[in-house]
């Protein structure tokens, strides 16, 4: 890019002269002198956007990055919000960060904005998991709460979630009130800096053993973990603020002998072990990896930043160590759940279990056998707490998650929380293990008993303002020209969640979708297999999820079996043009 556009040398231009700090238009200036304008184009041609979930970005100078003036304005923006909405009470919100770099300094300034405004903040001392922030809104009686992390996004990222006060992300209509009120801040002049301390509380500990208290109580194998207690595990937090919560929690549940990685045990937001922090990625695992096949451990599992995703690892039949995908640790918790609570002579007829929509169906089917009802969310945990706080009272929740590791057991929180699921995995290992089986000889027999579903998430990055463009043209290409087979199959049901209409492709009738609007289609074909497109709200990728299905007759079937299902899933991508 040889110059700039006139909107983006105006809105370099207020950032240069307005009421910013020194260094940030020194940075500014140096950019313009080193003719870096592609990089200044990407800062500042937009607003980072307060979505739905709050901000994410690239931290750096400009009004599309992350930095202590857009973190204000929409902490500015929340305020306006809370005094509108709670005008004769006081206010009280809570506020944790994870290990990402500046997420101290940019937490504080959130906490300033909030005390100036005349609100009570409940500050975490130290780093805590984005679930604990959730237990906290709650516990203390908060009507908001902020979480700054960018989960599992690359180094250079950070992150602001909103939480209402249930504990749950903000949803309808309250989410866009919330998002009028941040638009609605000018300038960086409409901000309160000048915090108040004597409205700033510090808190640690306290929280930390009424959530761990709340954990314990989950637990539904005690017996086996006394007789299991010494199985071998490994964990890693990957330098995130699991590392605070998970080893005592396990250690709570009366495990005793777990193996930390302990390189990746340092809160470090440069993740220097690792290329990204995220557990969905083997080569993130790969140091745990290694400790487990040092040792003989039976059980590995890392969480990401802010401790709300986790990923595993056991031994196949074979003995070699084989990643859980989503799906598989999802499926498996459930499936463990139910078969708990049904032995116990728990299930009423009340209880319940909820997921998204591009995981796995083998859910549904379970919960089905189980006669337990199994709800359907749009993606994003927080429409899954929405529907826990509409049914608390009423239903009795047991379990749920979506296929991005994110699970959730109990009704202590609103948020997916890796800390629960990481003692819940331990404690199904422990289980299986008392049962002379383990996770993965369980995985197979559940396929075996309900059907064997394998799924294949497909992302496609496209950077920068023209990636944004090209994402979105790729989903106005589907719909203008949707495929009439997918791996062999006819299309026979068409799913458009941003019209909230279902066609049927063999009658051309059309049916409702009684969910929000959203921006992902949905294609079902003939045998069941079930493919979704989605562009991703926090990164620049389109998301393609795949799920297809067969029967499996016993456990020696399932490497044949897999990979038929393996080769059905690239032919399906090759249909949609997707590698």
């Amino acid at each position: 890019m040889s110059s700039l556009e006139s909107a983006v040398q105006d809105k370099i231009n207020t950032w240069l002269t307005g009421g910013y700090d020194e260094e940030t238009k020194a940075t500014i200036q140096t950019m313009l002198d080193d003719e870096k304008f592609t990089e200044l184009t990407d800062a500042f041609y937009k607003d980072l956007e307060f979505g739905t979930g709050g901000l994410r970005g690239i931290m750096g100078v400009g009004s599309n990055r992350v930095n202590k003036y857009t973190f204000g304005m929409a902490t500015q923006g929340l305020s306006n919000f809370l005094k509108k909405n709670y005008p004769d009470e006081q206010i009280k919100v809570a506020i944790a960060y994870d290990c990402r770099n500046n997420s101290d300094t940019l937490a504080k300034v959130v906490a300033d904005v909030f005390s100036a405004n005349g609100i009570k903040v409940y500050f975490f001392k130290e780093l805590r998991p984005t679930p604990e922030l959730s237990f906290a809104i709650r516990e203390l009686g908060c009507q908001s709460g902020i979480v700054l992390t960018a989960s599992h996004n690359p180094k250079e990222y950070n992150g602001y979630k909103a939480y209402g006060p249930d504990g749950g992300q903000f949803v309808a209509p309250f989410d866009k009130m919330v998002m009028d009120e941040v638009q609605n801040i000018a300038s960086v002049g409409d901000v309160r800096f000048d915090g108040n301390p004597e409205l700033i509380e510090i808190i640690g500990e306290e929280i930390d053993k009424k959530y761990l208290d709340e954990l314990v109580k989950l637990s539904v194998s005690k017996e086996a973990i006394t007789r299991q207690h010494d199985i071998s595990i490994v964990f890693s937090p990957i330098h995130g603020t699991g590392g605070v919560s998970i080893p005592p929690a396990l250690e709570a549940y009366g495990f005793t002998n777990i193996t930390l990685v302990e390189e990746q045990m340092v809160v470090d937001g440069n993740f220097p072990t690792v290329v990204y922090p995220n557990p969905e990625e083997k080569e993130a695992l790969s140091m745990a990896l290694s400790k487990a096949a040092e040792i003989d451990a039976e059980l590995v599992m890392a969480t990401d930043p802010d401790s709300d995703r986790v990923g595993i690892a056991v031994k196949d039949l074979d003995q070699n160590w084989v990643l859980f995908n989503g799906n598989m640790t999802g499926t498996l918790i459930i499936n463990y759940m139910l078969t708990a609570w049904r032995n116990a002579g728990k299930l009423t007829g009340k209880e319940y279990i909820v997921k998204t929509i591009v995981t796995s169906y083998l859910i549904d089917r379970i919960a089905e056998s189980y006669e337990v009802e199994c709800f359907n969310t749009l993606t994003g945990f927080k429409y899954i707490g929405e529907l826990i706080t509409k049914l608390e009272g009423k239903k009795q929740f047991i379990a749920g998650g979506e296929e991005s590791y994110g699970y959730l057991i109990g009704e202590h929180v609103r948020d997916k929380d890796a800390v629960v699921s990481a003692v819940i995995i331990a404690e199904m290992a422990a289980y299986y293990k008392d049962q002379g089986s383990s996770l993965f000889e369980a995985l197979l027999d559940m396929y075996v008993e309900h059907g064997f579903f394998r799924e294949k998430l497909i992302s496609v990055t496209k950077k920068g303002k023209a990636g944004a463009e090209e994402i979105q043209q790729m989903m106005v290409n589907f719909r203008e020209n949707p495929p009439s087979s997918l791996g062999g199959s006819p299309v026979v049901l068409l799913k458009d969640y941003k019209s909230r209409e279902e066609k049927n492709m063999e009658t051309g009738v059309i049916g409702k979708i009684n969910l929000p609007s959203a921006n992902v289609l949905q294609f079902i074909t003939e045998d069941g297999s079930i493919v979704s497109a989605r562009p991703s709200g926090t990164e620049p990728k389109i998301k393609f999820y795949c799920s297809v299905n067969s029967s499996l007759m016993n456990r020696e079937q399932y490497p044949k079996q897999l990979n038929i299902l393996e080769e059905k899933i690239n032919s399906i991508m090759n249909d949609l043009g997707v590698t």
